[in-house]
C-alpha cells in the first residue's frame, strides 16, 4: 500500500532527489537480478501478483522496486525478491531516463528519503521508550523493517495488511529460505513478528490485533507508511482516532505520511483522503505532541536533496497555504512527514 512514490515520480514532475555524488550504481545498461527471482516458484508468484492484485496491492511491490534500487543508501536485501522483476525493470528504466536527461529530480527519491525517515524515527522513538516496546505497522505490503532494523531486536512487530498480500508476502520469503545458502537465511531482527490479515478499513482490525497477542497498554509505535491517502476521510480519521485512545493507556507514539488536497488530484481513483494541516488534525484528534517535516527538511533530507531547485525545495519556500506554484501553474503537491505522541498522564486537546 505504498505507491505514492512510484505515482509521483510518474507524473510530470519526476518527484526525486538533486544530483547524487555517485551514480555509478545506475550507470550499467543492464539490471542486474537477484538470483532469489530466479526460481519457478517465485516467478509464478509474481506471475500472479500482476493478473490478480488490484493497485493498491500492487503498490506495495513497487515501493519494493525503490528500496532495492536505492540500495546504495537502503539496506534491504530482500526488496529485489519483493519487488518482482516488472517493478524493478520499470523503475530501472525511469532512472536510467533520468540521468541520461540530467533531471534534476532522479526517479524513486522520495521514496528513498521517506523510508529513511521511517527507520530513523523508528529508531529514535524505541531508544526513547524504557522497557518493552510493540511496532504496529498497518498496511504493511513488502515492508521488511522486522528483517532489517537492529533497533527492533527487544520488539513485537505487528503486520497489519490483505490477507493474501501477508500470504503472498510469506510465501516468497519462505523460497527465499529454501533457495538461499542454508547458512545466510533471512533473518528476522525483531524479537517477534506476527501477520494479522485485516483490512482496517473495517472496525473489527483492531480486535485482530488484539487476538494477535498486541497489548494495549504495552509502549506502542504506530507506522502508517503509504496507507492514509487510500482510505475515505472518515476511514483514515478513525484509524487515527483509534490510535490517538491509545494514548490514555500507554506511551504511543504515532508514525504518518500525509498528501496535501492538491496531491490527491494525482490518481482521484485511488488517493481520497488528505490534510493541509496534520499538524492541527492530530491534536484535535487526541496527540499532545506533534512535529511535522516536509522532503527536504534537515530531519528529512539524508543527502539527497542538494538541489536547491528541485522540486521539493522549491515547494518548501512557498507557504505552505498555496495550493497552485505561481512561477509555473502547476499544483502543490506536497507529502508531509509527520510524528505524534501522547503519554498517559498528559491532558489531550
Amino acid at each position: 500500500m505504498l505507491s505514492v512514490v512510484v505515482s509521483l515520480t510518474s507524473s510530470s514532475m519526476s518527484m526525486s532527489s538533486g544530483k547524487l555524488q555517485d551514480e555509478s550504481q545506475w550507470s550499467s545498461e543492464e539490471l542486474k537480478l537477484s538470483q532469489l527471482l530466479d526460481t519457478q516458484a517465485v516467478r509464478e508468484l509474481h506471475v500472479a501478483i500482476q493478473s490478480q492484485w488490484d493497485p493498491i496491492r500492487l503498490s506495495a511491490c513497487q515501493t519494493a522496486a525503490g528500496r532495492a534500487l536505492w540500495r546504495h543508501v537502503i539496506h534491504d536485501p530482500l526488496a529485489d525478491l519483493l519487488a518482482g522483476e516488472t517493478y524493478l525493470r520499470s523503475l530501472h528504466q525511469k532512472i536510467k531516463k533520468d540521468l541520461l536527461n540530467n533531471a534534476r529530480e532522479t526517479s524513486g527519491v522520495i521514496l528513498a528519503v521517506r523510508t529513511l525517515w521511517f527507520d530513523s524515527k523508528i529508531d529514535a522513538a524505541l531508544s526513547s521508550f524504557a522497557g518493552e516496546a510493540q511496532v504496529v505497522l498497518l498496511g504493511a505490503g513488502m515492508d521488511t523493517r522486522a528483517y532489517r532494523l537492529t533497533s527492533l531486536k527487544q520488539t513485537d512487530v505487528f503486520e497489519v495488511d490483505f490477507p493474501d498480500v501477508l500470504e503472498v508476502k510469506a510465501t516468497l520469503l519462505e523460497a527465499a529460505t529454501e533457495s538461499m545458502n542454508e547458512h545466510n537465511p533471512p533473518k528476522m531482527t525483531a524479537k517477534s513478528l506476527e501477520r494479522v490479515a485485516a483490512d482496517i478499513r473495517n472496525a473489527d482490525w483492531v480486535e485482530k490485533l488484539k487476538r494477535s497477542g498486541f497489548e494495549p497498554e504495552k509502549k506502542t509505535v504506530w507506522v502508517l507508511e503509504g496507507i492514509l491517502y487510500y482510505l475515505s476521510h472518515s476511514q483514515a480519521l478513525q484509524v487515527l482516532k483509534t490510535i490517538a485512545d491509545k494514548c490514555s493507556l500507554a506511551h504511543t507514539v504515532l508514525l504518518g505520511d500525509f498528501m496535501n488536497k492538491p496531491s490527491t488530484t494525482m490518481s482521484s481513483s485511488l488517493f481520497h483522503f488528505y490534510s493541509d494541516w496534520p499538524d492541527d488534525l492530530l491534536p484535535s484528534l487526541g496527540f499532545s505532541d506533534v512535529k511535522l517535516s516536509q522532503i527536504g527538511d534537515p530531519d528529512a533530507h539524508f543527502g539527497l536533496m542538494d538541489d536547491q531547485l528541485n522540486l521539493f525545495n522549491k515547494l518548501r519556500g512557498l507557504p505552505r497555504s498555496a495550493q497552485i506554484h505561481p512561477d509555473d501553474g502547476t499544483p502543490c503537491c506536497r507529502l508531509y512527514l509527520v510524528q505524534a505522541s501522547g503519554l498517559p498522564n498528559e491532558t489531550n486537546i
